[in-house]
This record gives structure tokens, sequence and C-alpha cells, in this order.
């Protein structure tokens, strides 16, 4: 199988050839800097480092210790797994986002965050997910955050 190469099942997504975890997926980066790569190896030269501990990355590939990830502009390359971490969490997308206290677009208000926020992932249901940033928790909208699939739900 070549680099990267994920089996396709008929059941559902694909799968990763080293992980079996489903392709593509969520993660985000446990250090606060890590080198990208433009190939699976030391030897491939590094394109930029992401320097920002916590930012929600999403697996599109894996060969070996290494996977291919890319941010939310679609920017990425290769980092090697020990720079990753399966705590989930998002970017806020929107400016000045309201987290509510239940997930409805009329419940109270306990917080707002600026666009570019990253925030622990909670729960999730069809249009909503938990965030919590800063020391505030709430619920806020699928569609103004980025590091959760459309249809996934956690709980």
């Amino acid at each position: 199988m070549s680099a990267g190469v994920a089996q396709q099942n008929d059941a559902g997504p694909a799968i990763g050839p080293e992980t079996n975890l489903p392709l593509p997926r969520y993660v985000s980066l446990r250090a606060g800097e890590a080198n990208v790569r433009r190939g699976p190896s030391l030897s491939h030269r590094i394109d930029w480092v992401f320097q920002r501990r916590d930012m929600p990355l999403q697996i599109i590939a894996e060969y070996g210790h290494w996977r291919r990830v890319i941010d939310r502009d679609g920017q990425g390359g290769w980092v090697h797994y020990r720079m990753l971490s399966g705590a989930r969490t998002a970017i806020v997308e929107a400016d000045d986002l309201i987290l509510r206290s239940r997930p409805e677009p009329n419940a109270t208000e306990n917080a707002i965050l600026e666009a570019g926020v990253v925030a622990r992932l909670g729960d999730c249901n069809p249009d909503w997910c938990e965030l919590t940033a800063g020391g505030y928790k709430g619920w806020a909208p699928k569609t103004a955050i980025w590091g959760v699939a459309d249809a996934e739900i956690r709980d």
C-alpha cells in the first residue's frame, strides 16, 4: 500500500492503514510547536511549523508513525504522531460566537467567544456542540466552529 492510502470500507468511512481508525478524523496538536514536513520521514523538508498547542487538525492519511494533517484552511503536511493528541478541540470561525446554556438558539447566553479562539470540544448533537474556553462552558452551532464533522454525534 502506498503512503497514506486508506482502505475504503463499504460499511462506512475509509480506515487508516496504520491505526485502523477512520479517515478523515479530528485530533489536536499536543505540542506547542510541531514541524510540518513535505513527506512522512525526518529526511523530508520542513515546509512550516504549527505553533499553537491544542489547535484542531484533521488527519487525512497515515504512513508508519506519520500522519498527514490539514488545518481549517486546508494547509498541512506530515507530522509525527507523537505531536498529536486524541483530545478534541474546535476553533471558533464566527465573529462573536455566543455560547448558550442549552443547544437552542434562544437559550441564555453564557459567554461570547471571538473568532480564532480554540475551545475544548464536549458533547455534540446533529446541530450543536458543547464548548469550554476561558473558564466558560456552553453550546454553539456546529456551523460556527471547525474541528467536528457535520454528522458527528458526541456524548
